[in-house]
Parts: C-alpha cells; structure tokens; sequence
C-alpha cells in the first residue's frame, strides 16, 4: 500500500483524455458519527455491532479498539475502506487518481459540489448515503454549476442513491420489510438519499429512490442471480462483460416516474428473492430497476446514470462481473 494522506488541499488532475474520477459522499460525517446509539432507526451500525453480527469476521488486531474507531465513525470508515479496490481500478485504467470528497468531513469542513471539485472531474460519482433526517440539500448554486459542468463534452454524472427502509408509519409493513433483506445492522426504517433526491428534482431526472430489496439468488448456492440486462441499448456499453452485480441484501429500486423512452432507459433489472415476502413482489413485481441511463439531450452534452454506490465497494464481496463494470466506467466513451 501506497502512503496514506489526510486533510490537505486536493491537487488537480490535468486534463490528458482520459476521464477523471471523483466520489462525492453526501453525507454530514460528523452527524452521522455521533448519532445516538441508543436510537432504534435511521442510523448506521456502531463498529461494535458490526464486529458482533458478522463475528469472527472483524476479530482481527486491526480492529480492535487500539488501532480502529468502535463507535458509528468506524463503520463509515468501512466504506471507504471498501472503495479502494475501486479507486486502484480506476487509477490503472485512466492514470488518474480517484479524488475522494465529503459534503462535511471529520475536521468539519463543508465542500458543497462547485468548480473546485467540477474543473477536474470527467465522471462525478455521488454517492448518496445521508440519512434523509440529517436535512442535506442541494444549494442552488451548486445544482448551476453541475448543470453548467453537463454542457461540457464527455462529463458523466452517476447518481447513487442508497435505499429508503421502512418509509411507512405501519409498523407491519416494517417488520416485513426488515425480514424481507433480513439484515440485523440495517435497522426497521433506514432512509437515504435526499441530496440526491434534491439533485434529481433539479435537473430533471424523474427517478425515485424507494425500497430496500433483497437480489434472488442463484438456485442451491449463494451466489447472485444474473442481471437482467437490455444490451441493445446499452450505448455507453457499460454492461460489456458484466453478468453480475454485487449482492448486497437491501437495493434500492429506481422508480421512473416518468415514461420509459430515448432520453430515460432502463439498461439493468434485477431479480427479487421470491421466497421473502415483500410489498413490491405483493404487488406483482419480481425485478427492480439497477441500472438506469439518461443519454445527452438538449444543452447537456453529459451523460446521467443511475446505480447504487454498493456496487463500487467491496463490502459485501466482488467478482470479476464486477471489476468489469467498473472498468467499463473508468473508460466510458
């Protein structure tokens, strides 16, 4: 591993043809790190339960208290432990670094999305894990700059909100819920993403984040179930070589909430676990949108897509479907 730096001014990228890539997180660390404990929702797991649930898996010396954060600060850093296979991915195939930013970060420094992140970033990737009570929002001034950032030729915007658990006050349909994903660190109402959701109000990108669904699986293994995949109109070819996602037991479902057409494609479903109850599968559904993209239209010169952040970490495992995706990004045309 390469030295490690921290809190210090991003140096830019010159521009060489290949893209630049940049992960925005959304999220407030500071307030989602010290979020109480003891609250039942709306909340990511300490790093004490993590280290319980999936005991013996986190019972290594690097873990432990003396060399790792136990408290909620510990599980975020997981996160971006998980991006890195990603960043080195992306580096060797562009040569460029991936530049990693934060709305607020540990030291409580606030970078909103405006030209010092925009003038040397091809594909901005936003990863939307802000839990909706912790009150982010778009500013106007950064929803101009990234729609003035889209006239420029060859920019992608990839928009990732995570899922939205538990949106109901009926606290039946919560408990289905929660059995249906079956994951006991994702409490019975989890909701993210309303920076994202502001971003997409704003530019126009009539999609909604809703659900929290657990992927089917390969009959008799554990393995996830093929992606059903719409390769003839998969212009971007961001599907080449790719099978698979990354399973992960809560997705979001991107809901259109406008008609399917040229400027909004569905290029990826995925398959539902049928034997977990659920209200989307109640109501006759047995796929959820996974991939969804917007080509250039109009003045925007750039390309949106929509898929969630999981499927750039390593948290829940990888395969080599994966690292196909990603370099189908790093490298997108």
């Amino acid at each position: 591993m390469r030295a490690r730096t921290y809190n210090q001014s991003h140096v830019a990228r010159n521009h060489d043809g290949r893209r630049r890539i940049s992960i925005y997180w959304t999220w407030s660390y500071p307030w989602e790190a010290q979020r109480d404990p003891a609250s039942m929702e709306n909340r990511f797991s300490t790093m004490t339960e993590v280290r319980n649930v999936l005991w013996p898996s986190y019972e290594t010396p690097e873990y432990d208290a003396a060399n790792f954060l136990q408290g909620i600060a510990g599980t975020l850093e997981l996160f971006h432990r998980s991006a890195l296979a990603f960043q080195e991915l992306a580096e060797e195939a562009t040569g460029h670094p991936v530049a990693v930013f934060q709305r607020i970060d540990q030291a409580g420094y606030k970078l909103p999305i405006d030209e010092r992140i925009l003038a040397d970033t091809d594909t901005l990737m936003v990863f939307g894990l802000d839990h909706l009570l912790s009150e982010q929002q778009a500013a106007p001034e950064e929803i101009a700059a990234i729609a003035e950032w889209l006239k420029r030729e060859g920019t992608c915007l990839l928009l990732a909100p995570h899922h939205d658990v538990g949106f109901t006050d009926n606290y039946d349909q919560r408990q289905v819920e929660y059995e249906h994903h079956g994951d006991r660190l994702v409490p019975r109402q989890q909701r993210f993403g309303q920076y994202t959701r502001s971003l997409m109000r704003a530019l126009n990108v009539p999609v909604h984040n809703i659900w929290g669904l657990r992927p089917a699986v390969v009959e008799g293994t554990k393995e996830i179930a093929p992606l059903t995949g719409f390769r003839d109109l998969d212009t971007p070819r961001l599907l080449d070589n790719v099978t698979t996602f990354n399973f992960h037991p809560h997705l979001p479902h991107y809901e259109l909430t406008a008609p399917e057409g040229k400027e909004l494609q569905v290029l990826g479903r995925q398959r539902i676990d049928p034997n977990r109850p659920h209200p989307f599968t109640d109501a006759g559904n047995t796929e959820f949108n996974a991939l969804v993209w917007m080509p250039p239209a109009g003045q925007r010169a750039g390309d949106i897509v929509l898929i969630d952040s999981t499927h750039f970490t390593t948290l829940f495992g990888g395969t080599d479907s994966l690292r196909n995706l990603w370099h189908n990004l790093a490298t997108m045309k």
